[in-house]
């Protein structure tokens, strides 16, 4: 590994279905297939996607035998999803060991959180360094982000996730002076009316403005994105060795917007750099 500190990115959003494991689980592949180590650990302790992945990862390639990058995966214990709600600053503490053992091993290390407001996802936006917030293309997901007049349509004031992300900058400013890059992904993209479309461009890249973040592309809702995840795969791990479905043009298409995504999170050829 470099000299550089591992690089922390929070994939979060308070709205459940915008996303957030989808993005999770390509970054962990993708950027372990660049030859970064990378470790996972996923927050959403009752639904559990990205640790499901991994687990699905594991068994397929040994199954058949054959290598792909293996993420490192942290342990927050099997009973983390009750003590999480019975005693949820342990989870907290928990994370925060887990996190410090994660960054001394690996160049990068990717949280999934859940989609809600909990102590643990509040620890995780404070200790990123970058934070990833997929939201669908609609106003129902941007109401999370800032509010709009119901009359005019104009922008109003930051909503309760930007609050969140807020207070995680305010945190680790104070903390260790570090900054929090934060990207918002225009995620599932789907063919939609100009006007509505239009209008919510206009107010995402108002908001932008008005409290920071960079907007960049997402993942289309495309069926390889979901018929890879039972042999925990992803469009990045394919190749003449690990080809369990039949390739297509479709399967082109989605390693270039990944591709595009790696890119907007300024991570494309990044983990080769921290690798060397």
């Amino acid at each position: 590994m470099s000299m550089n500190q591992a690089r922390v990115i929070v994939v979060g959003n308070e709205k459940g279905g915008a996303g957030k494991s989808t993005i999770a689980i390509h970054l962990v592949a993708a950027l372990g297939g660049q030859g970064a180590r990378v470790a996972a650990i996923d927050l959403d302790l009752r639904q559990q996607s990205l640790g499901r992945f991994l687990e699905n990862r594991r068994k397929w390639l040994q199954a058949n035998e054959v290598e792909a990058a293996m993420p490192m995966q942290a342990d927050l214990g099997a009973d983390a999803a009750k003590v999480a709600v019975d005693n949820p600053e342990e989870i907290v503490t928990r994370l925060q060991a887990a996190l410090t053992q994660a960054k001394a091993d690996a160049d990068f290390v990717v949280i999934d959180t859940p989609g809600g407001d909990t102590p643990a996802s509040r620890a995780a936006h404070a200790g990123a360094d970058v934070i990833v917030t997929p939201m669908n293309d609609s106003f129902v997901d941007f109401d999370l982000l800032g509010q709009v007049d119901p009359v005019t349509l104009e922008l109003g004031k930051p909503s309760i996730y930007a609050e969140t992300v807020w207070n995680a900058r305010k945190a680790r400013a104070m903390g260790d002076r570090g900054s929090i890059d934060w990207i918002v992904l225009r995620n599932r993209l789907a063919v939609t009316e100009a006007r509505n479309r239009r209008r919510l461009d206009e107010r995402i890249e108002a908001l932008s403005r008005r409290i920071g973040f960079r907007v960049g592309p997402g993942l289309r809702d495309r069926v390889i994105y979901r018929e890879l995840f039972p042999f925990g795969l992803t469009v990045s791990d394919l190749s003449p060795q690990i080809r369990p479905v039949s390739v297509s043009l479709a399967h082109v298409a989605a390693r270039q917007e990944l591709r595009s995504l790696m890119q907007a999170l300024d991570l494309d050829g990044q983990a080769t750099a921290h690798a060397a």
